[in-house]
């Protein structure tokens, strides 16, 4: 009960990123502390328990949106631009834009975007590991930040040019 309670409030946060509902957002968590302890054993202390449970409610996040054919949609090579590790732009929010503000304009990235900004951005994972949790490739998860973060940084600056007038 005491890793229960230490752990509710933080991965509460980590699945209403992904799931917009709450009702629904609870039962990932529920599902994923039950997974968590029923699995318990496997827990090898390499990371610390919290970035472990916060992997099974991603995963189980991704479950849940993809059971719901709300599918994240791996583009074909073909349609990719490469990007490679230098290529990735400086990362700088403009003056006068707002946390909220960010979080808002994730939220409207088409889900192939959304996913992967909130996955680097966010929640710190590097390419390997989003590939590998969104079973896309690495190519495809640099692509994608790189096209999100253009599309956030776009809708954030119309945002501020806005707020401007």
């Amino acid at each position: 009960m005491q890793l229960y309670n230490q752990y509710c409030h933080g991965m509460l946060a980590v699945a209403n990123r992904y799931i917009n509902n709450t009702m629904e957002a609870e039962d990932v968590v529920q599902d994923a502390f039950i997974k968590a302890f029923s699995k318990l054993e496997q827990y090898k202390a390499e990371v610390s328990f919290g970035a472990w449970l916060k992997r099974i409610v991603i995963n189980r996040c991704i479950d849940v949106l993809k059971s719901k054919h709300q599918r994240m949609v791996e583009l074909e090579d073909f349609h990719l631009n490469v990007i490679t590790e230098n290529s990735e732009t400086n990362w700088e929010i403009e003056k006068g834009i707002t946390v909220e503000n960010v979080n808002q304009e994730i939220e409207k990235l088409p889900e192939k975007y959304k996913y992967v900004v909130l996955l680097y951005l966010v929640e710190g994972y590097d390419h390997q590991e989003i590939s590998e949790i969104l079973n896309i490739t690495e190519v495809a998860s640099r692509t994608q930040l790189s096209r999100g973060k253009q599309k956030l940084k776009n809708a954030l600056k119309l945002k501020r040019n806005e707020a401007r007038y």
